[in-house]
């Protein structure tokens, strides 16, 4: 069992089993959509960065103030490799782990985890309540006002982007588009 490649069957059966709350679920499927999009990019294992999105905050709402400490535990009793667990340890870096990000999957998830919020509030804003008609320009607008979605932590994003060598709006304009598949799950489809 040690080291075997998990499916996302068996990914989101584990996230269900240790994860209730919609939106702490709306915001996994939102984090895998842009794993995939950016692994599709980049010429990834799009299966892999999807399924470490997927799971990445998979003991947060059990154990919100000891965030990363239980997931590595959790994963390992399934059976995950450990770049895997390796890869959610990551996005906590300089906050919840001194894991740094070292992979091109986890600069990208350290990147974009955060960024998913800011975006999916930026749409609720919308009159269309849409990410489907979102444009950078009106999360850059966000960005600049720190009382909007104040829980997003701004600066972990332009670390990430400077991690990936990669300008702040291609960032946005990459999790806008990988969001938008997923926009009916994750509730950002809007009125339209």
């Amino acid at each position: 069992m040690a080291g075997h490649n998990p499916t996302r069957e068996e990914a989101w059966a584990i996230l269900t089993d240790h994860v209730k709350n919609p939106s702490l679920i709306h915001h996994a499927l939102a984090v895998e959509a842009v794993m995939r999009h950016l692994a599709r990019k980049r010429g990834a294992d799009e299966e892999t960065w999807g399924i470490i999105g997927l799971i990445h905050d998979l003991d947060y709402e059990e154990h919100p103030d000891e965030h990363l400490r239980h997931a590595p535990e959790i994963l390992r009793s399934h059976g995950w490799p450990e770049e895997h667990v390796r890869a959610v340890l990551a996005h906590g870096w300089g906050i919840r782990t001194d894991v740094e990000p070292i992979t091109d999957l986890e600069k990208t998830l350290f990147s974009i985890d955060e960024l998913t919020g800011l975006v999916a509030a930026a749409a609720l804003v919308r009159p269309s309540r849409s990410i489907l008609d979102l444009p950078v320009k009106s999360v850059r607008k966000k960005w600049k006002d720190k009382a909007f979605a104040a829980g997003v932590n701004r600066e972990v994003i332009e670390k990430g982007a400077g991690l990936l060598g990669i300008p702040l709006d291609e960032l946005i304009a990459d999790t806008i588009e990988g969001m938008k598949p997923v926009a009916g799950q994750i509730g950002l489809k809007g009125n339209r």
